[in-house]
Parts: structure tokens; C-alpha cells; sequence
């Protein structure tokens, strides 16, 4: 069976859906939090080109991650990172990282690029395109971002800490920190 990693479409939005079951599934599973989103809010990423999406070639969902930008795009997200439990551990999570990343780069080649997560495969992922860890001052101070983690079982802490500290890690692509220089 052949997987395909693509940006997302209005096509795609059949599994909007199925994309959001995942997700709660997953974070229930996990016993961490996974900020919550409806099947609209899902969509409208797709419509918008601002998701990858990973499709096998018998038209099944396998896999999932969208962008968010923030203050004015000076910070992207890429966040909702999720493969759909038949087709984990064969290298899809990382493909699809690896799209998004991209993705975010292609629309948004200024903007610092951030991850929060609790899973160590999520932070390799990120440490390996070049993110490095970093305390949550140092990523997007927009209100919008940090509502999106009220639907987490673990906000209270991030509440209790000023929005300074939680569970997750705060991990961040900066592209001034990426300049190439090309030397004839």
C-alpha cells in the first residue's frame, strides 16, 4: 500500500472528522493533553492550504498536522500532529512533520516556527529539522494560542505557572539561526 503526504484540499475534508476522533483517542490514550478541534476548525485549515494530510491509496485517512500563525505571522504552530493507530511505527509521523515544516517555511519564511509537546518521538522530530527546546516566554505571547489549551487535562498547571511552565516543552525553529551562506 502506498501512503501519500500532501498538502490538504477541499477534497480532504471528508476526514475531518475522522482526524478529530484520533486526536481525542490519542490524548486519551496518552493519559496528556492534546488541545481539542472541531471538525470545522479542521477544514478550515484544508481549505485554507494550511494542512498536510496523509491519504493511502485506497482513499483512507492515515495521518494529519496543520499550521496556525500568530502575531501578525511573526510565529507559526505546527501543531494536531497525528497518524491514525494502523499506520504508527512505520515512519509516517516523521514524513509528515517533515511536510508541515516545509509547508510552514514555503508560506511563512520569516517567522519563527514552535512545537509544544510531551512526546519524546514529537521532540526528535522537531530537534532533528532544527528546533530547539526553549522556556514558553520565548514563543507567542497571542492569548488565541494559549485558549487552544483549555481543552487540556494538564491546564490548570500552565494557568498556575503564568503561562511560564507546564508539561510540555516549548521547542522553536528560528530561521535567523538557520542562515545559509554560500562561499564560491
Amino acid at each position: 500500500m502506498n501512503i501519500s503526504v500532501l498538502v490538504a484540499d477541499a477534497s480532504h475534508t471528508k476526514f475531518a472528522q475522522a482526524i478529530c476522533d484520533e486526536i481525542a483517542i490519542s490524548a486519551k490514550e496518552c493519559g496528556t493533553g492534546i488541545a481539542k478541534r472541531t471538525p470545522e476548525y479542521i477544514s478550515e485549515k484544508m481549505l485554507a492550504g494550511k494542512a498536510v494530510i496523509a491519504v493511502t491509496d485506497d482513499d483512507r485517512f492515515a495521518g494529519f498536522s496543520y499550521i496556525e500563525s500568530w502575531e501578525g505571522k511573526q510565529f507559526v504552530a505546527n501543531s494536531g500532529l497525528i497518524v491514525a493507530h494502523e499506520f504508527r511505527g512505520i515512519g509516517l509521523a516523521k514524513s509528515i512533520k517533515q511536510r508541515i515544516f516545509r509547508l510552514s517555511r514555503e508560506l511563512y519564511p520569516a517567522a519563527k516556527i514552535f512545537s509544544i509537546t510531551t512526546g519524546a518521538a514529537v521532540f526528535k522530530m522537531n530537534y532533528e529539522l532544527g528546533f530547539r527546546p526553549v522556556a514558553f516566554q520565548d514563543l507567542t505571547h497571542d492569548t488565541e494560542f494559549w485558549k487552544g489549551c483549555e481543552g487540556c487535562k494538564n491546564f490548570h498547571i500552565l494557568e498556575e505557572n503564568k503561562y511560564e511552565r507546564c508539561i510540555c516543552t516549548g521547542l522553536l525553529f528560528d530561521p535567523k539561526e538557520h542562515i545559509r551562506i554560500n562561499v564560491e
